[in-house]
């Protein structure tokens, strides 16, 4: 039996942490809102100086920003609400930034219509821990070698980076409450008013994985944002924020449902397709407009025609 692997193992820090065991401890130092807005200024800066190019300024679009769940909860606990704010002095700034670099004759074009912000936890981390991974294109799957973590432990405050893999994002925890998104506003004026909004709903995360070749080793990844979704296969001709397509002939279209119940906080789902393993077990099939209702817990498996898997997580 192979033992757990830690979080600084699986993405190459762990020697690093080890030689840093021996060295006394800072004082304790809990992260401040004050802290994490310029912490994610700095790596936007960062970005522009990574990704710019041929007089093209290019940056992130999705910030990811980690902490250990203690200082997660004290966040949502204590000041509730200061996320969003964090999110608008942030953006605020971007545009500034961004306005010099256009004054100096640069050209500034987004990668995205949208700015992205998530707040997450991971069980790793140590009080006062902080992390940051950027994404140029919001919720895309991008190349192992374009992803990058960068993380600054409270025990010497330097930062650390080491290039990981999507399957490393399994290890963190993603709320709904933790999540905004902003436009991106061509004219780079932010408007305080409108801009800043956090989805109104993530229910679930579903990750799909198909046979065909050119997804070979890559997960499909959909957020369940409405009370229902529905899956469905290559032939689906609809592009509804409602439908999760996944690009395959080996399920149906539709296939199934999935919906939730929000006085319960429970997921459930009802097939259509010819085929569907929940957990092992075999789903009835059901009609469209008469479906036979099934709990589905969360971290749940579904087999689709015996190939195509998708997993359930809580968002």
């Amino acid at each position: 039996m192979k033992p757990n692997t830690s979080f600084w193992q699986r993405i190459g820090l762990h020697e690093w942490f080890l030689k840093k065991e021996s060295e006394p401890l800072l004082a304790d130092h809990s992260i401040t809102p004050d802290d994490v807005y310029k912490y994610i200024v700095e790596k936007f800066e960062e970005s522009i100086g990574h990704l710019s190019f041929a007089g093209r300024v290019v940056f992130y679009h999705e910030y990811i920003i980690g902490f250990n769940p203690d200082d997660y909860k004290d966040f949502m606990d204590n000041k509730k609400g200061i996320f969003g704010l964090i999110v608008q002095e942030s953006v605020k700034k971007f545009y500034e930034i961004l306005k010099n670099y256009k004054s100096q004759g640069k050209h500034v074009e987004p990668s995205s219509s949208k700015w992205v912000f998530r707040f997450v936890s991971h069980p790793d981390y140590s009080r006062g821990d902080k992390s940051f991974i950027g994404k140029l294109m919001p919720g895309s799957q991008q190349k192992e070698e374009n992803l990058r973590v960068t993380f600054i432990p409270r025990q010497t405050g330097i930062a650390q980076t080491a290039d990981i893999s999507n399957e490393i994002l399994k290890g963190f925890n993603f709320y709904s409450e933790g999540y905004y998104e902003v436009p991106f506003r061509q004219d780079l004026f932010y408007d305080g008013d409108k801009s800043v909004h956090t989805a109104p709903s993530l229910f679930a995360r579903f990750e799909a994985i198909i046979p065909e070749k050119e997804y070979s080793g890559k997960k499909i990844e959909f957020f369940m944002e409405r009370n229902e979704v529905t899956i469905s296969g290559k032939e689906e001709a609809s592009t509804a924020s409602d439908i999760f397509k996944i690009p395959t002939e080996w399920i149906n279209s539709p296939h199934l449902k999935i919906r939730y119940d929000k006085n319960e906080g429970k997921l459930s789902v009802a097939s259509f397709g010819e085929k569907t393993l929940v957990n092992e077990k075999e789903l009835k099939e059901s009609a469209e407009n008469n479906p036979v209702w099934i709990e589905l817990p969360y971290n749940s498996k579904l087999v689709l025609n015996g190939i195509v898997g998708i997993n359930i997580y809580k968002s």
